[in-house]
């Protein structure tokens, strides 16, 4: 053991394992992984050791296929067999939702570029896997990549290489406590003495609380126990040439493979249950949980009915091991806010799967400043402290775990962790029919109903269609009021507050009592965000984003703020309601004895207005693309303002509507929303956003970048798709086609409800970019025409905006 590293990681499991190898791989090869016991301790020598192609997120499937490539190479590399199975894997479905829900997940994977899939019904299931009941499978999705491998070799695979590369691995060495030095380096405090390490990793596995806490974070994990049995050997199997394939049965909750010649069954019970939530015990190593037959009986028994031969074999062993799990299911991986070169690779449920992905990605980003893809959905950012409450984690991981192969939609509310935080008039919106979806822990109202209304479930368009659909009218014809504490708001204020605002963002700074439309980007040119900018004037300015992006975004912001530059996270202290249509600016000017004419308070415009008996801060802007007017006051406030808007715009039919309104408001102008039409893995030209960009200024970040992208375009843009829809509507990475050829996929989509059109966003090769371009899209499985049209279908030039 030397004295100093660059890298200390704590955990021998795979994920730390392969974050030394591919920072050994990547260039730094002063890297040490720090293992309590063993190397795979915990839970990766229990793992059952599949792998295969689902997951929600395309960002996470794809590199859930860059792992799946990489574990043949890191075995070779490192000269140890790690029992690579590509046995080929079947996932079924046995109710007609679900097979819509695999033709659709069918199309999102060609949508990525991975084609080595299909569908296929169960006859050639029962071919493919000749011991499958096929009663009532309908049928199922076939990936090539799709198998199993031994666990073990894999950690000590990804360890060997590392090793190989010069990174030092440190078996039966505790680490006690991590202390910052003044200097910014870490010192690492083991039974066997002190390491000082420039970084600190957080690959603990069921230890990723504790070694969080030793650094003073609180992270949103925890472990949950997890069943599987491996048989004797099975006639059907002993004589069968070659391997059957993995199979996951989607309505059955379990997962099966071959073990030798018997098979693995793995269930995912509904009646989940936590295992030491506060972190597992420091002398838990090689172990197991005793099984608890009782509570997966029912999922048990699907699974022995999908495999009748199961009911003739002898159980060999009994596995029940602790896995750790976030709230959504998906990986911690990032930098700690606040806490400099602090990084967490943790909460890797599905760490032989996954792992090759996270120690990629991490590597980049602790070498190079960012990760080469987006990876916002394992993002540690993606939650705030209010996620690291322990009733918020049990709810949460419960939920996600017993939701493991649940069928899920995209219109589908769940209850976990929620009611959390609520804007002021909550109460009052809900007694009037407010529909409400979460994010972020705040409840955001999508839409309002009448009383009893219950949304059901869909693919296809929903039981809620019309509602929204009035909504979006009254937005168009008359008023309507929209909820916008869900936007988040940063104070920016102080001496040198011009010049870093200069810094990090791209366009042109607006004047006092202006606002403007503010590209942020990263150092290569990618996008950072879509914020808007305020300048309210005597040297204070608000950024205003998305709520959800808050931990990111003020991340990014403390990253790079100098001396004399304050920066205060409002959003909880602020809320507001939009009022927005042609008859918006009556209904405010029968508040207000100030002017609120076009000549006084015109497009982009800024003002202290007081309405009623409030006073408060009035940015003349719209995300529907109509007249508007978003009104911000204080939250002890947000009640006030609802009813005295709601009491002036009666005369004027004033109507409350939700998101679910804005969404199609927002696709008949053509307005992208973050994670959609921007994420950081785009350049300001693929999305347009490059209009925005001062290119007469120096000094930005990412300018350089930025330039040479507009000098030499991308390949690739977004364009907005009128569809020929019939009952369902693009959500997002449906595949864009023109005569078979892949083209593009959907950033998002839905229905124009006020030019009676369904739309979609897509990003698309420029070569089919012009209007008139005639495309296909497949949606919910079904192929459907489609023609790229001219941006903004609703008001191309404006004008409505600018009333």
């Amino acid at each position: 053991m030397l004295n100093h590293y660059r890298v200390v990681i704590v955990g021998g499991g795979v994920v730390g394992a392969s974050v030394a190898y591919h920072l050994a791989k990547f260039g730094w090869t002063d890297v040490a992984i720090v293992e309590r016991d063993v190397l795979t301790a915990g839970s990766s020598w229990h793992a059952a050791g599949g792998f295969h192609a689902l997951n929600a997120d395309p960002n996470i499937a794809a590199l859930q296929a860059y792992t799946i490539d990489l574990l043949t190479e890191v075995g070779a590399e490192s000269g140890i067999n790690i029992g690579m199975h590509m046995t080929g894997g079947i996932s079924i479905a046995s109710a007609p939702a679900r097979w819509e829900w695999l033709q659709s997940a069918y199309r999102t994977f060609q949508s990525l570029g991975i084609e080595d899939v299909e569908l296929i019904g169960p006859e050639e299931i029962r071919r493919r896997c000749p011991i499958i009941s096929t009663e009532g499978i309908i049928g199922g999705m076939w990936s090539d990549r799709e198998g199993h491998i031994d666990p073990s070799a894999v950690v000590h695979a990804y360890a060997r290489a590392a090793k190989n590369r010069g990174a030092h691995i440190l078996e039966h060495t505790k680490v006690e406590s991590l202390n910052q030095r003044a200097d910014g380096q870490w010192e690492v405090v083991t039974d066997k003495g002190v390491i000082i390490a420039e970084h600190v990793v957080n690959a603990g596995g069921l230890w990723a609380k504790q070694v969080g806490r030793m650094a003073g974070v609180d992270l949103p994990v925890t472990p949950m126990e997890h069943h599987y049995l491996v048989t004797e050997a099975i006639p059907e199997l002993v004589a069968m040439q070659g391997e059957i394939p993995l199979i996951v049965d989607l309505e059955g909750f379990t997962y099966t493979r071959q073990e030798q010649k018997g098979l693995l069954l793995g269930i995912y019970e509904r009646d989940f249950k936590h295992w030491h939530m506060e972190g597992a015990p420091w002398d838990f190593g090689i172990e197991l949980i005793q099984e608890d037959l009782g509570r997966i009986e029912h999922e048990l028994g699907l699974g022995f009915q999908r495999f009748p031969c199961l009911n003739e074999a002898g159980v060999k062993r009994w596995v029940n091991g602790a896995f750790t799990f976030s709230p959504d299911g998906n990986p911690l991986v990032g930098p700690v806010r606040g806490l400099r070169n602090y990084w967490v690779a943790c909460g890797v449920m599905a760490g032989f799967l996954q792992g090759g992905g996270v120690g990629k990605s991490l590597a980049e980003w602790m070498i190079s400043g960012a990760p080469q893809a987006d990876i916002f959905g394992m993002d540690i950012a993606r939650y705030g402290d209010f996620a690291s409450n322990r009733e918020y984690i049990r709810q949460t991981t419960g939920q996600f775990y017993s939701r493991r192969f649940v069928m899920s939609y995209p219109n589908e509310q769940l209850p976990a962790g929620r009611v959390l935080k609520t804007p002021g008039a909550y109460a009052d919106m809900t007694a009037a029919g407010c529909q409400w979806g979460s994010g972020w822990g705040l409840e955001q109202p999508l839409y309002f109903a009448p009383a009893g209304f219950r949304e059901e479930p869909s693919l296809k368009r929903s039981n809620a269609f019309d509602l929204v659909g009035a909504e979006a009218r009254a937005a168009r014809e008359g008023v309507a009021l929209l909820d916008i504490t869900a936007f988040s708001r940063y104070e920016v204020s102080g001496p040198g507050a011009e010049a870093w605002l200069a810094r990090t963002f791209a366009c042109k700074l607006p004047k006092p009592g202006r606002a403007g439309l503010a590209p942020m980007l990263s150092e290569d040119g990618k996008l950072k965000g879509d914020l808007s900018l305020l300048n309210w004037g005597n040297g204070t300015w608000w950024i205003m984003g998305s709520y959800y992006l808050r931990q990111w975004h003020m991340r990014w912001f403390e990253g790079t703020l100098p001396a004399g530059v304050t920066l205060r996270d409002i959003s909880d202290s602020v809320g507001g309601f939009a009022v927005t249509g042609p008859r918006s600016r009556e209904v405010l000017q029968k508040l207000s004895h100030q002017d609120l004419s076009s000549r006084a308070l015109p497009f982009m415009g800024l003002a202290q207005v007081d309405l009623g008996l409030l006073r408060t801060r009035v940015a003349r802007m719209s995300v529907t693309g109509e007249l508007g007017f978003e009104i911000n006051v204080g939250a002890l406030e947000h009640a006030s303002l609802r009813k005295m808007l709601l009491e002036a715009g009666a005369a004027f039919g004033i109507r409350e509507i939700g998101f679910n309104a804005v969404l199609s408001l927002r696709l008949e102008k053509s307005f992208g929303i973050w994670s959609r039409e921007f994420t950081q893995g785009y350049t300001p030209g693929e999305t347009g956003l490059s209009r925005f960009i001062d290119w007469t200024r120096e000094g930005f970040v990412g300018r350089t970048a930025a330039l040479a992208e507009r000098d030499a375009p991308s390949s690739r843009t977004v364009v907005t798709l009128e569809v020929d829809a019939t009952d369902a509507d693009a959500t997002g990475y449906e595949p864009v086609w023109q005569d078979g050829r892949l083209v593009g996929f959907v950033t998002s989509g839905g229905y124009g409800h006020t030019i009676g059109k369904s739309l979609a966003m897509a990003m698309v090769d420029r070569s089919v970019a012009a209007p008139g371009t005639s495309l296909s899209l497949h949606i919910v499985g079904q192929e459907v025409t489609a023609r790229v049209i001219p941006p903004s279908p609703y008001d191309p030039e404006g004008s409505a905006l600018r009333a």
